[in-house]
């Protein structure tokens, strides 16, 4: 007969956090306050979709930080 090693509940364990999901967020805020949060990387969107979310964000809060910069630092 196999008996499992007793389990101490640990003090830590109430601090972890709950994972979220990301997703039913998004669904939820989508519904409620009709805020729309998506990445134009998603795998969802054809291309058309993807220049037309990457044209709405360029003109609300300007170009990407990666865009114009060469990637590895640029220093020197």
């Amino acid at each position: 007969m196999k008996i499992p090693p007793a389990r101490y509940p640990s003090p830590l364990g109430r601090m972890q956090a709950t994972p979220m999901d990301v997703e039913a967020t998004k669904r939820q805020g989508w519904r409620e306050q009709h805020i729309l949060v998506i990445s134009h990387e998603d795998e969802r969107l054809d291309f058309l979709e993807r220049q037309l979310i990457r044209s709405i964000g360029e003109r609300l809060y300007g170009q990407s930080l990666g865009q114009g910069h060469p990637k590895g630092g640029g220093h020197g």
